[in-house]
């Protein structure tokens, strides 16, 4: 299946709208419209980006933008680092990526996603902007996941601070938790694609353990381990996990969006001395069971915040 995006004006998606009877209800977040025209599904977000997707994608666009209208370009710069795996060419193969956001965030939950990149869609991934999350700003990142989870098969897991508060009691390394959510995703993507007949070469997780450690805390065999690889940096070898490390900061970002709307003020990410601060007003105004229902209680910050608290008590 052939893709193509197009960056348009708000007049030339006006004129798009015009010509197709676009669905605009009950759409994704971050999408505007979409259509089937011609067996080819038109996706119009938010962006005013326009994704076509299908065998005749490019000559369905043509014909309803006209000739004068260009694909929009790549924004992927090409970096030493962007192709640093000659071994394992994931950007030109079909590829599950794995990344979790979170993990070194005081407040906030853990989250992981697993994404699916095939051949065909890894030139969208650098249409669209696709790029290492810790590059990108939250509105970016936000834009971009509401735009992937539209066609990258994936799966999102989300550990909440309630359940990762009591794993940690039981004994539960950061590392087994993030082991455990990983092989989880990644088995859930394996069978979707599995089921749809999609090619599977290449499984890459981000590195945050070794291959040894990371079967022993699985809890579940790896899907595929002889087609499996371990990349340090591997945001900047893979769009797949790219994609991954965008979505699951999306989700991320998303949660703490509704924790400081919990609390009707901004609950800062990171575990800086910004963090302990603000750790402490809300033992002040709410407790310390609210402050470990937000938070990842074995982080220092909370003995920190606690220290603070009782000095100004």
């Amino acid at each position: 299946m052939a893709n193509a995006v197009f960056k348009l004006t708000e007049k030339e998606i006006q004129h798009l709208l015009s010509k197709i009877q676009a669905d605009t209800s009950n759409l994704p977040a971050g999408m505007r419209a979409r259509t089937k025209y011609k067996g080819t599904t038109i996706n119009i977000y938010n962006s005013k980006k326009v994704m076509f997707q299908g065998n005749q994608a490019e000559q369905v666009a043509q014909q309803l933008l006209g000739t004068s209208a260009s694909p929009a370009p790549s924004k992927t710069k090409k970096t030493k680092s962007a192709d640093t795996s000659k071994t394992f060419p994931f950007n030109q193969s079909n590829c599950i990526g794995s990344d979790e956001a979170g993990s070194g965030d005081y407040f906030g939950p853990l989250t992981v996603c697993a994404a699916y990149v095939s051949k065909k869609n890894a030139e969208i991934l650098k249409t669209l902007g696709v790029d290492d999350s810790k590059k990108l700003t939250d509105a970016k990142i936000v834009e971009l996941a509401e735009q992937l989870v539209t066609f990258i098969p994936h799966s999102l897991l989300t550990m909440n601070n309630d359940k990762y508060n009591q794993q940690q009691q039981k004994g539960w390394s950061q590392v087994k938790m993030k082991a455990v959510l990983h092989n989880q995703a990644i088995q859930n993507v394996s069978n979707r694609i599995a089921q749809q007949g999609e090619p599977l070469d290449y499984i890459v997780i981000d590195q945050f353990a070794v291959r040894g450690v990371y079967q022993n805390y699985a809890l579940s065999p790896m899907p595929y381990p002889d087609k499996t690889c371990f990349e340090t940096k591997g945001e900047s070898k893979s769009l797949a996990i790219a994609a991954a490390s965008i979505i699951s900061r999306y989700a991320f970002v998303k949660y703490m969006d509704q924790m400081s709307r919990d609390v009707h003020q901004t609950v800062p990410k990171g575990a800086s001395n910004k963090v302990d601060l603000f750790a402490a007003r809300i033992i002040d105004q709410y407790g310390i069971q609210k402050l470990d229902s937000m938070s990842k209680a074995h982080f220092k910050n909370r003995d920190k915040a606690l220290n603070l608290y009782n000095k100004k008590h």
